[in-house]
């Protein structure tokens, strides 16, 4: 008799743990991700042209005079003179950020989020030039260019004005193009 109540005590108690358990239980697609089957981070320096007056000043943005003499270079047009010597006021070096999505194809388009990297007052109005966005691997997955638009306005109360809720962090139209043709890790 003792010996079937301990066998129904623990009948009882291990009925009682895996409902407990189930209880806990997680789907696995929330706990786990397959390999190979994920966005993937992109990132790219670029520079944004036709600013006005609200691009990086010299000071604190000498590698924005640096990047434009370099991609002067690259198109033939050989300046020699000292980087600092140029004014900047109308271009800015920037940062461009995209997530490419799993199963991509080539020439799809996906969003790109441009954000200033020295002292520009504002991105608003200006063109990114041609940026090359890579993944960790240093393979070049997608290209960014195009006019900057800037989301996110905020409306006046009784006064009737609205106030633009400016940002260094924009985000270029569609446009950018999905270049790989392999699958993506």
């Amino acid at each position: 008799m003792l010996r079937k109540a301990i066998l129904v005590t623990i009948t009882v108690l291990a009925v009682a743990a895996v409902g407990t358990d189930a209880a806990r239980a997680a789907r696995v697609k929330d706990i786990a991700t397959i390999e190979g089957i994920r966005e993937n981070q992109l990132i790219g320096y670029g520079l944004v042209v036709g600013l006005d007056r609200t691009g990086d000043m010299v000071i604190g943005g000498q590698f924005t005079a640096q990047a434009m003499m370099s991609m002067l270079n690259k198109m033939g047009i050989n300046l020699i003179l000292d980087p600092i010597q140029l004014l900047t006021r109308n271009i800015a070096s920037v940062m461009a950020t995209a997530k490419l999505p799993p199963f991509s194809r080539p020439g799809m388009t996906i969003d790109v989020v441009v954000s200033s990297m020295a002292n520009a007052k504002s991105i608003q109005g200006g063109t990114l030039l041609l940026t090359p966005l890579k993944a960790p691997n240093q393979q070049v997955y997608a290209v960014a260019q195009g006019p900057i638009s800037i989301g996110g306005f905020m409306g006046g109360g009784g006064g009737g004005r609205s106030e633009e809720r400016e940002q260094h962090r924009d985000q270029e139209p569609p446009g950018s193009r999905d270049r790989s043709r392999r699958s993506h890790h």
